[in-house]
């Protein structure tokens, strides 16, 4: 039987962060440089060719990315991320976006995120974090 997970930084992050939240974004697990967050994608998501809006796709890994990189307790951020995307998305889609770690060194990372609907990728996301602050205050 599976451990329950152990709240971390992640997890009180993705509490206090409204906007994933208010967008129906889940935070399914975070911990050890990982993360995977599910959003179900709506009819107010959809861009003008009636595919998912790509600032939306972005968003859930981004929001992946961020429970990953701030599992390790220091407060962490963004310094720049790139996305490709794969293949169209549609309202009522269910995407999961796996977040994972590939390097830290000094106050920087490097993390990669795929962005799945069942068993198709449909973007993938390289984002790159900061850390701005250490429990003893760097």
């Amino acid at each position: 039987m599976a451990q329950p997970e152990t709240e971390n930084a992640a997890h009180r992050m993705f509490g206090a962060d409204s906007a994933s939240r208010t967008l129906g974004i889940e935070l399914v697990s975070a911990g050890d440089g990982r993360a995977v967050a599910r959003m179900r994608l709506t009819d107010q998501m959809v861009n003008g060719h009636g595919i998912a809006h790509g600032g939306y796709v972005f968003l859930l890994a981004d929001t992946a990315f961020a429970c990953a990189c701030n599992s390790h307790g220091p407060v962490t951020v963004a310094a720049g991320a790139d996305v490709t995307f794969v293949r169209p998305a549609r309202a009522g889609d269910l995407l999961e976006a796996r977040a994972q770690e590939r390097s830290r060194f000094g106050r920087s990372g490097i993390y990669d995120v795929t962005v799945w609907r069942d068993a198709e990728v449909i973007a993938e996301f390289r984002g790159r974090s900061r850390v701005i602050s250490t429990p003893e205050g760097v």
